[in-house]
This record gives C-alpha cells, structure tokens and sequence, in this order.
C-alpha cells in the first residue's frame, strides 16, 4: 500500500503588520493512501498559502480506482483555479462544474493566520476537527456534490496558539478521541497527519489527513 505524505510549512518569522496584528505561524502536512487494491487514490487536497490565508480542501470521490482518480483531478484543478471566491460559491461552482457525475464528498477551509478565524464549507462525509484550547467539530451537511445535496452553509470558529486542525475524509476512523491520541496536542504536524493515517486510516478505502498546528 502506497502512502503519500507532503509538507507544506508557512515560512517562521513572526510578522507584525501595519494594522496591528500579529502574523501567527502554522505548520501543517497532509498525508493520503489510497485503498488497498487500488494503485491511485479517488481522495486529493488542495492546500494553499497566500500571504497571510491558508486555503486547505480535502475531497472524497465517490467510489475508487482510476476512474475515480481522474474526477479527483479534475475537482483539485478547479479548486486550486478559484479558491479565491468565497467559501460557499466556491462549493456551489464545483458542484455546477461536476453535475452528473459520480460525484464527491467536499470540505473547504479557510485560515488567516493573523487573527486565527478559520471558515468552513463542507457537503458529504468529510470531517473537520479542532483539538487545544476546546474541542469542536464543524458540520459537512449531507449529500453529494455533483449530485443531490442542499445549499452550503459557511460555520467559524477562533483558534488559538497551540491549537490543531484535523480535516479528513471518511478513509479515516472518524471516533477516535482525544484520549485515544493525547500526543496529538504536542506534536508537530507531520508527526500527526502520518499518525492519524497510520493508526486510524481504513485499508479498504482510500484515506486522507490534512494536519494544522496554529502556532504563536
């Protein structure tokens, strides 16, 4: 089985900038697999980091093998072409863009990293966790994009220093607790995203993990 693992860090210097906020770091990695008698995966991500935003998508299409490859491709080329529209257009052009297809399960997010509010859309079984400070889950509605699914909805939350970001897609063991993992809130985020994956990534379906640690 083939595991796929990239890093991705913002640069380290903390910048103040000229409205007064202060630049915080993020550190974060993404790793995937797909299942385990495919040699390509139906899941991709797009990450993303302008300035002072970390745009990061994680995408589930339907089914698995070439086929379903190939539909994840053409989702991230999309994704990674018009991440600048807002969250919930944005989901709603990719769902006009891939109508009748076999669809897919799809969670964008947006950080910026100067005062730690991070947006998301998500439509389908993909999961977006935060762990530190407090434990929240923001809500992917059902259906399917591409298919039948109802209006996105955009939810916030604040993140603070040391807190960690979990987007993942169902490949994933999606009950795991805290107390199952409880290093997850001192490690690094590579360290995380190949955890995750490793211990509770489903063999019989391809599996992603995007990790984030929102720094000082």
């Amino acid at each position: 089985m083939i595991s796929i693992c990239t890093p991705i860090r913002v640069p380290e210097p903390v910048l103040l900038l000229g409205n007064g906020f202060n630049m915080h770091r993020v550190n974060y990695f993404k790793c995937d697999r797909p299942h385990f008698r495919e040699r390509v995966s139906g899941d991709t991500t797009v990450l993303i980091q302008p300035e002072h935003l970390v745009f990061a998508s994680v995408v589930d299409v339907l089914g698995h093998g070439k086929e379903a490859h190939e539909l994840a491709l053409e989702i991230e080329g999309f994704l990674a072409n018009h991440w600048e529209n807002a969250l919930v257009d944005l989901m709603n052009g990719l769902h006009e863009r891939i109508k009748g297809s076999r669809g897919a399960a799809v969670g964008l997010s947006l950080l910026d990293r100067r005062t730690g509010m991070l947006r998301y859309v998500g439509i389908g079984n993909t999961v977006l966790r935060k762990f530190g400070s407090s434990e929240i889950r923001l809500v992917s509605h059902a259906g399917i994009i591409g298919g039948n699914t109802r209006a996105p909805r955009e939810e916030s939350i604040r993140l603070e220093p040391g807190d960690v970001v979990l987007l993942y897609t169902d490949g994933i063991q999606d009950r795991f607790r805290l107390q199952d993992y409880p290093q997850l809130l001192h490690q690094d985020a590579e360290t995380i995203s190949r955890t995750i994956l490793r211990r509770f990534g489903k063999e019989h379906d391809d599996a992603t993990c995007i990790a984030i640690r929102y720094e000082k």
